[in-house]
């Protein structure tokens, strides 16, 4: 179980990123905006982590990327869209059941309020 104040602090840094750069830009400029201010905060963070996909136990030539990896335990996928999908959630969601991690959230900064755009997603999967 990872602690509340652990992903208050992180979520905080998400914050952070959109009261300096607002909505509206980029996903590539809030991520690296976001790995910096999370590195400064003092977590560890990783930028497009590929993971590999296997099919019927065989290795598939793409892998996946993922946007963020926090302290390799926390996936943050990272929009900047108008139109909201729940697909993007079920996209996350197969990232945390493909990595083992426990949580992930995705983060939509192109709302006008970033509480609406912080979706959390949960690995209720028997790894």
């Amino acid at each position: 179980m990872i602690p509340r104040d652990y992903t208050y602090r992180l979520l905080h840094c998400a914050y952070e990123v959109y009261n300096e750069l607002g909505p509206g830009l980029l996903e590539s400029i809030y991520e690296e905006a976001l790995a910096k201010e999370l590195t400064k905060q003092g977590f560890t963070v990783e930028r497009q982590v590929p993971v590999p996909v296997h099919y019927k136990g065989e290795r598939l030539c793409n892998d996946l990327r993922l946007d963020l990896i926090v302290d390799n335990k926390i996936i943050l996928e990272l929009k900047s869209v108008v139109d909201y999908r729940t697909l993007f959630e079920k996209q996350l969601y197969t990232y945390l059941r493909l990595t083992g991690c426990e949580l992930g959230y995705v983060i939509n900064f192109n709302v006008e309020h970033l509480q609406a755009g912080i979706h959390p997603v949960v690995n209720r999967s028997d790894n």
